[in-house]
């Protein structure tokens, strides 16, 4: 595929810094001095889901993707909250020089991510995507503290270790599962998704980060509230065909964001959009920004 090698050829940089006695890791794509985004990958996710996007960015940005706690070449922290993980938000758009007033990209549960950042910061923010992310409906939310609890009841499961790296990277899937009309950024990802151990070859995410996510600083204030409380501008793209939410929460969201923020879907994407239609998200990206960038004070 031209555009992942084309994206591999381009310059970048990839750095750690220490938030909360964690190490965070980062990669850098774009001149300094330019408009900063910092890209939020979603669960069980890397900063390599953005390869294919930053660096087509950076003509008019300097762009950072993240690896969250738990997650990547990051490490694994003993406690996880949305107020944590917008400190290591901040924290890098500061060390990745970013400038004054980042914007925020996060997909899927970096959506969370985002709206935690900008529920703590968004005085310091020039803007919040979140891409296939919604605010879950009134009546979905015990659903959450539900799954929740579940998951604490369970035994803890550490993730499966493969013989050799080709068994693991056989295992690779999306989730929630799609079909891609681009498979070598589906091989992609999967070589940058596993880790080698003493025993053969296993995952790079912590399976215990949802266990230990606390859960309450998702719920109050509720997240309708910290979307409507704002100080930046917002925008929702959607995946045309996600299957990632409830059609009551995309309802939901749509009624809060109607005359507020704007909200639109590509066409023929699902959950994970980077992976169908990296070109299309790469113009709504640009587009939603740049029109940010004219015509902010």
């Amino acid at each position: 595929m031209q555009l992942l090698q084309t994206a591999l050829a381009a310059d970048s940089e990839t750095s750690q810094l220490e938030v909360n006695g964690c190490t965070i890791n980062f990669t850098t794509w774009g001149k300094l001095g330019l408009p900063g985004i910092v890209l939020i990958h979603g669960s069980n996710a890397h900063l390599e889901w953005w390869r294919v996007i930053a660096p087509f960015l950076t003509q008019h940005f300097r762009v950072c993707a993240i690896d969250l706690s738990g997650s990547g070449q990051s490490a694994w922290r003993k406690q996880y909250s949305g107020a944590i993980f917008a400190e290591e938000i901040m924290a890098v758009c500061q060390a990745a020089k970013l400038g004054a007033k980042p914007y925020v990209i996060g997909h899927s549960f970096g959506g969370f991510v985002a709206l935690e950042t900008g529920h703590l910061f968004s005085d310091q923010l020039g803007g919040l995507i979140f891409l296939d992310f919604t605010v879950q409906a009134p009546h979905v939310e015990n659903e959450v503290l539900a799954h929740h609890n579940m998951v604490l009841s369970q035994p803890i499961r550490p993730t499966r270790v493969y013989k050799d790296k080709r068994a693991a990277l056989a295992r690779f899937r999306l989730v929630p599962e799609q079909d891609c009309k681009n498979p070598e950024l589906i091989s992609y990802i999967a070589e940058h998704s596993v880790r080698q151990v003493e025993d053969g070859w296993t995952w790079k995410f912590d399976p215990d980060m949802r266990r230990l996510l606390d859960i309450e600083s998702r719920l109050n204030p509720d997240p309708a509230t910290k979307l409507m409380g704002l100080k930046c501008p917002c925008a929702f793209i959607m995946g045309e065909h996600s299957s990632d939410y409830s059609l009551d929460s995309l309802n939901y969201t749509r009624e809060l964001t109607s005359g507020r923020m704007a909200m639109f879907d590509i066409p023929q994407t699902h959950h994970h959009l980077m992976f169908d239609e990296p070109v299309a998200l790469i113009t709504a990206l640009k587009n939603t920004l740049l029109t940010w960038e004219t015509t902010s004070p």
